[in-house]
């Protein structure tokens, strides 16, 4: 079955999705972040059937998450490295991890981040980079950009509409 393509839309999560929105992509993204590099080492760490791993590595680097580079000559093999739009997923994978430890680990926390200088466990949150301020559903709404369509601008205005009759949206007294 053909899955559909987020290409088109104009939706910063559907086109995140389209690069990385199949599971094996975000497991191979996770182990790149372990340090794993190289194609023999993905195929052990995931069991992911060499065509499949090679599928999904070359999508990666296509989206511009991966970069492959050589690594040997003779004969010629390469590894996969994060770009910087590849770190910059890490913040995802993090939240993920989080939010997977607080709902899905019956059997308990597998692994959890921690602070280097403290070795204590850490809670991430999603912060405002100017205030320093916690994201939060009562104090902050999405509203549309100067490229939004139409379709877009309905669901935000929808989602205003939402908001202001359940009565919490503060900024709609002013």
């Amino acid at each position: 079955m053909q899955r559909k393509s987020f290409e088109g839309m104009q939706c910063a999560i559907a086109r995140s999705l389209e690069r990385v929105g199949e599971w094996w992509s975000m497991l191979i993204l996770r182990d790149a972040f372990y340090g794993i590099t190289r194609f023999d080492e993905f195929q052990q760490s995931l069991g992911i059937a060499p065509n499949m791993l090679s599928r999904r590595l070359s999508g990666l680097v296509e989206s511009g998450l991966l970069v492959r580079r050589p690594y040997q000559d003779r004969p010629v093999r390469y590894e996969y490295v994060l770009t910087p739009a590849g770190e910059d997923f890490r913040p995802v994978l993090i939240t993920l991890l989080a939010w997977g430890n607080r709902h899905f680990a019956p059997e308990g926390v597998s692994s959890h981040l921690t602070d280097v200088r403290t070795g204590q466990a850490v809670e991430p949150v999603l912060v405002d980079a100017h205030t320093g301020e916690q994201i939060s559903r009562a104090r902050h709404v999405l509203h549309a950009g100067p490229a939004a369509s139409e379709g877009m601008r309905a669901r935000i205005e929808l989602s205003r509409q939402r908001r202001e009759r359940r009565g919490d949206d503060k900024s709609s007294s002013n």
